[in-house]
Parts: structure tokens; C-alpha cells; sequence
């Protein structure tokens, strides 16, 4: 069986794996002195490489696009895999959501590291423990086997809360949401490029000569292999803070109190929570099922089924910074009124457009209708983020991995409609897009506003 051809070539990945995880946290000590007084940039220059902050700034998303890269690499592949593990409709519907429902608990311990360690040592952790399940999921010969692996996958998923933690702190209050919602925004443009590119892969290896069920054991490889490199890159070349690493500052001007629960009675936190489980639950959920449904509704082969998933995931490139520059804009004219009203206003859109798709009677409905539920939704993830730096800026790390966790449960909701044999896949795109609608009025009446202090005083005083 493929399985045994595969065996030594993962065991030995596997120990490769450790021996980087202990060259990465030993190679380097912290440095005591020569400590910079940068402070948060007031503007976002995304053609500017130079200074800890843009450098920052391009490593993390790059990071994220890694992560989100591999989290999802298994996506446009699975009408393969489905056919090769013998998986039924339940069954591969249980691996979508146990690929979106590990990374909750992991989202909420991630948000506290990013408070505690820092960003800097919580991402190389994540790389290097999240590359393993990832380039040993060729390992799975069963349906049960293959579930397990996809959950360990799933850990990846709290890379966004420390993109966003770290943008945060490397941008003043005035530009937090734009800078977010664009290094969020090209970070999430890997669950496109997977899509497109992870099919082309596969296709490769089969040209050299191994079968299919080989060949997409092998594809995941790469990604994997790609989280280590960004592993070594993330610790060797960015900063917690501006003005240094948590271990080479004193923390507590960074961060005027310990990180709480507390958050939990704020309703703001659970409004967001909402908002993001509509938006970007049901992205990770359409990054999950987009190939199968073009696949099965649109008779469209895995390779061009990739293409068109691939085409909802790079929209990213822009959509996510509209709404993160738009309600920047808006933020500076109305204040966090006018945001939360903007967040309502693309969730309902969203909700509308998601109807229109599951209404789509032929392909060329669908990729329009696709495109524009995808925008309004992308843009709900950044307005989102505008907010929540805002919400407690004592515990922002906290709040964000919260927020972000309330996208992962929306995914692993929508997960179950996915997998049930009595619905189908067009219906279960109609009532997320009802549940869309209630939200978008849910937060619409939420008051949003901003705390005394603001996160910029917590960066810097």
C-alpha cells in the first residue's frame, strides 16, 4: 500500500522537525542593551521593508499566508483523497470540522502566550509543533487515522491572533485597523493560493509516476517544510514591541496589568465574537467545502473546481484592507459608532449575497454571486479587527484570541450543515446566510466604544 512507501520519508521529516525546534530556541539569547526607542508608526507604507515595524509587519503576514497555506492544503485535494480513504458525505464533513474546531482552544491559549511569552516565541512555537501534523497527515490510511491528523492541523488556525497581536503593536491607534486588516488580508490570501496551487502539485507528482493516492501524501510536504523555514525567519528576524523583545524590556511597560478573564462580561467581546463567527467562519468553512461543492453541483474536474475555490480566497489580496481602511476612515469621523454600523452594514450584504449563491442555477451565477458575498465578507473580517484593539487595550491579546475563536466555532457550526446526509450543500449556504442577516442586526445595535486608554498608551507609557 502507498502508506509503506511513505513511512520512512515522514519518520525522518519527524526527527528533522525536532532538531530545528531546538536549534531555533537555542541559537539565539536575548540581548540586553543596544535596545531601540522605535515607537508605533502613525503610517502604513507597504512598499517599505526597512525599520522593525514594516519588517515586522511583512514577516507576520507572510507567516500567516504559510500557515493558512498549510491549514487548508488538504481542501482542493480531498475529491481524491475522499475517493482513496473510501470516506462518505458525514465523514469528510467530520474532517472539515475538525480541522476548524481544534484551533478554538488554540486561538484562546495563543492569545494569552502572545501576552505572556510574546508574539515572537508564541509563533515559532506554533510553526514548529503545527509543521508536524502537516507534513505527517501522508501518514493516515483510514478515515479515523485522517480525522486526527486534520484536528492537529486545525492548531494552525491560532497563527491569525498573533498577526494580528503583532500588527497591533507595531502600529499607532489611528492605522491599527488598516494595518490589521491588510496583514490579515494577504495572510488569508493563502487559503486562494492553496487551492490553485496544491492541485498543480499534485498533478506534477502523478506526472512523475506515482499514483494518486501517493501524490497527495507527498504535496503536503511542502507546506510543511514551508511553516519551518518562516519558523526560523520569524524568531531570527522580527521584535515583540518597538522597542524590543518582552525579554529584553521591562515588561510592565508593555503592559500595565496581567492578562484576565474578565474580558468574558464585556458584550462587546461576544458581539464580536458574533460577527467574526459569520465572516470568517463561514470563509474557513467555504475554503473547506468550495472544490467538493463546484465538484459535485457544477461538474467541474478537481483541477478547475481549485481554480475557482482559489479565486474566493485571493480576493483577500484586497477585500480584508477595505474594511479594515475603510473603517479607519469612518472611525476618525464618527468614532466607533460609525464602525460597528459599517460591521453591520457588510455582514447583512454578506448574509444577502450568500442566498444569492445557494440560489445560483448554473456556474456563471455562482462565480458572480460568489465574488460578491466574498467581498462584503472579507470586509467583515477587517472591520472587525478596526474594533478589536479598542475593546480592552490591557488585554488585547486576550480580546483577539476570543474574537478570533468565535470565527473558528462559527466554522465548526456551519461544519455540521455540511456533513448532515438530509441537507444539502445549497441549503446549507441559505441558512448561513439567514444566520448572516440576524447578526448583521445583532451587532448594529451593539455600542461600540473606546476605552480611556488606548492601546498606543499601553505600548508606550
Amino acid at each position: 500500500m502507498q502508506i509503506e512507501n511513505c513511512n520512512l520519508s515522514f519518520l525522518a521529516l519527524y526527527s528533522y522537525n525536532t532538531f530545528v525546534a531546538s536549534i531555533i530556541f537555542k541559537s539565539r539569547k536575548p540581548m540586553k542593551s543596544n535596545l531601540s526607542n522605535e515607537k508605533p508608526l502613525e503610517k502604513l507604507n507597504v512598499l517599505r521593508f526597512s525599520g522593525v515595524q514594516m519588517r515586522t509587519f511583512h514577516i507576520t503576514w507572510l507567516t500567516f499566508f504559510a500557515c493558512f497555506f498549510a491549514w487548508f492544503g488538504l481542501a482542493p485535494l480531498m475529491p481524491t483523497i475522499r475517493v482513496e480513504l473510501g470516506l462518505s458525505k458525514a465523514q469528510v464533513g467530520n474532517t472539515i470540522i475538525a480541522a476548524v474546531s481544534a484551533t478554538i482552544v488554540a486561538r484562546l491559549l495563543i492569545g494569552r502566550l502572545c501576552d505572556t511569552w510574546g508574539p515572537r516565541k508564541a509563533y515559532t512555537t506554533l510553526l514548529v509543533v503545527g509543521s508536524i501534523p502537516v507534513m505527517c497527515v501522508g501518514l493516515a490510511d483510514s478515515y479515523l487515522s485522517f480525522l486526527l491528523f486534520r484536528l492537529g492541523i486545525g492548531v494552525i488556525g491560532a497563527s491569525f491572533v498573533i498577526t494580528q497581536f503583532h500588527t497591533s503593536m507595531m502600529f499607532a491607534p489611528k492605522i491599527k485597523g488598516t494595518a490589521n486588516a491588510v496583514a490579515g488580508g494577504w495572510g488569508n490570501l493563502g487559503g486562494g493560493i492553496t487551492n490553485m496551487l496544491m492541485p498543480v502539485l499534485f498533478a506534477a507528482i502523478v506526472g512523475m509516476g506515482y499514483t494518486s493516492g501517493e501524490a497527495w501524501r507527498y504535496a503536503m510536504v511542502f507546506p510543511g517544510l514551508l511553516m519551518l523555514i518562516m519558523a526560523f525567519v520569524y524568531f531570527k528576524f522580527t521584535k515583540d514591541t518597538p522597542s524590543g523583545n518582552y525579554d529584553e524590556i521591562d515588561r510592565v511597560k508593555t503592559q500595565n496589568k496581567k492578562t484576565d478573564w474578565t474580558v468574558l462580561q464585556d458584550w462587546r467581546v461576544w458581539a464580536l465574537s458574533l460577527s467574526y463567527a459569520v465572516c470568517f467562519g463561514m470563509e474557513i468553512t467555504f475554503d473547506g467545502v468550495a472544490a467538493l461543492h463546484f465538484v459535485d453541483n457544477f461538474g467541474l474536474d478537481q483541477g478547475s473546481a481549485g481554480m475557482w475555490a482559489g479565486a474566493f480566497g485571493a480576493m483577500n489580496i484586497f477585500a480584508r484592507a477595505m474594511g479594515g481602511i475603510f473603517a479607519d476612515k469612518i472611525g476618525a469621523k464618527w468614532g466607533m459608532k460609525g464602525k460597528g454600523w459599517l460591521l453591520a452594514i457588510v455582514i447583512v450584504l454578506e448574509g444577502i449575497g450568500l442566498m444569492f449563491f445557494a440560489m445560483s442555477g448554473n456556474l456563471t451565477m455562482a462565480i458572480i454571486s460568489m465574488f460578491s458575498f466574498a467581498m462584503f465578507l472579507k470586509m467583515a473580517n477587517g472591520a472587525t479587527y478596526s474594533i478589536v484593539p479598542f475593546v480592552d487595550e490591557k488585554n488585547v491579546g486576550m480580546v483577539s484570541g476570543i474574537v478570533g475563536a468565535g470565527g473558528n466555532v462559527g466554522g465548526m457550526l456551519f461544519g455540521f450543515l455540511f456533513k448532515s446526509e438530509s441537507i444539502t450543500y445549497v441549503e446549507a449556504f441559505q441558512y448561513i446566510g439567514i444566520i448572516a442577516v440576524i447578526v448583521g442586526l445583532i451587532v448594529s445595535v451593539t455600542k461600540f466604544k473606546k476605552t480611556e486608554d488606548t492601546v498606543e498608551k499601553v505600548v508606550l507609557t
